[in-house]
C-alpha cells in the first residue's frame, strides 16, 4: 500500500447541521483539506476546522463539465501522492452528482493508495422528509433528467418518479439562465404520455440554511412545467398516478389469499 490516503465526504445539504460527527473528524485531522462547496460561507466554515483547506479548481469556462471535473480529480490526486491524509469535501452526497468523487477514488485506488467515502446526507433524503414520501410504499425511481430522455428509461408511473437537474437538460456545459426552457418543455411533452396533462408535479429545492429559508416546494401542472421557474438545484417530483393492480395469482403463491 503507499504512503497516502484519501477520504472523501459530504458536508450534507445544510450547512453545518448535516455534517457528520465522522465527516467532521475526518476534515479536522487531515494533513490537506480540499473541497467542492456550494456556498463562500461552507468554505470559511472548513478553513475553521482546518487551515490547510484549498477550494478545488472549478473552471466553468470549459464547454464541457467532464474537463473541469478532470481537473478536481488532478488535484486531489496531486496532493494524495505528495503524501499524508487527504480529506476531500463534497457538498450534500458525495456520491451523488459528484464524478469527480468517483474518480478520485477510483484512481487513487488504481495507483494503491488507500481510499475511503463517507455518506452524507442528500437531497433525495431531504426531499423524501419535506414532501412526506415513502419510498418504501409504491416504490421509487430516480433518473438524472437528460439521461431519462436520451435513454428512453422505462419506468413505472405508479411509483414516485424523482428527475434531477431538470434546468440542465441536454447541457453538457454549465448552465446559462433562459436555455432550460427548451428541456422542460421536450420533458412535459414525454411525461404526458404516460400522465394527464393536470396531473400535479412538484418543483422541489431543498433549504440550505434551514430554519432560516424554506425547502421550495411548487405544486403545478404537469402541462405548465415549460413556464415553471426553476434553477441548478430544482428537482421534479411526479407522484404515482394511482396504486399499481395486485396480481392475485401471486398473491395465491404467497400465501396472502387468506
Amino acid at each position: 500500500m503507499q504512503q497516502g490516503s484519501l477520504t472523501i465526504v459530504g458536508t450534507g445539504i445544510q450547512l453545518g447541521g448535516h455534517l457528520t460527527l465522522a465527516a467532521q473528524a475526518w476534515i479536522k485531522q487531515a494533513d490537506k483539506l480540499l473541497f467542492a462547496v456550494a456556498d463562500p460561507v461552507t468554505a470559511k466554515w472548513l478553513q475553521t476546522l482546518n487551515p490547510t483547506a484549498e477550494a478545488l479548481p472549478y473552471n466553468t469556462d470549459c464547454d464541457r463539465r467532464r474537463q473541469t471535473y478532470g481537473e478536481m480529480v488532478d488535484r486531489i490526486m496531486e496532493a494524495v501522492r505528495a503524501g499524508g491524509n487527504i480529506c476531500a469535501v463534497f457538498y450534500g452526497h458525495p456520491g451523488v452528482f459528484a464524478d469527480p468523487a468517483h474518480g478520485a477514488i477510483a484512481q487513487a485506488r488504481r495507483e494503491g493508495y488507500s481510499a475511503l467515502m463517507l455518506p452524507g446526507i442528500s437531497a433525495e433524503d431531504c426531499l423524501f422528509a419535506d414532501i412526506g414520501i415513502d419510498p418504501g410504499k409504491g416504490g421509487c425511481q430516480s433518473f438524472e433528467a437528460t439521461d431519462f430522455l436520451i435513454r428512453q428509461r422505462k419506468f413505472d408511473p405508479n411509483s414516485h418518479l424523482i428527475l434531477w437537474q431538470v434546468a440542465l437538460i441536454g447541457n453538457r456545459g454549465f448552465y446559462q439562465e433562459g436555455s432550460e426552457k427548451r428541456g422542460l418543455k421536450v420533458l412535459a411533452e414525454v411525461l404526458q404520455q404516460d400522465y394527464p396533462g393536470d396531473h400535479q408535479v412538484v418543483i422541489y429545492e431543498a433549504a440550505v440554511y434551514y430554519p432560516v429559508c424554506q425547502p421550495v416546494i411548487n405544486h403545478i401542472p404537469l402541462h405548465s412545467l415549460p413556464q415553471a421557474k426553476v434553477t441548478t438545484v430544482s428537482t421534479l417530483y411526479v407522484p404515482p398516478i394511482g396504486p399499481a393492480p395486485v396480481d392475485q395469482e401471486m398473491m395465491v403463491r404467497l400465501g396472502m389469499d387468506k
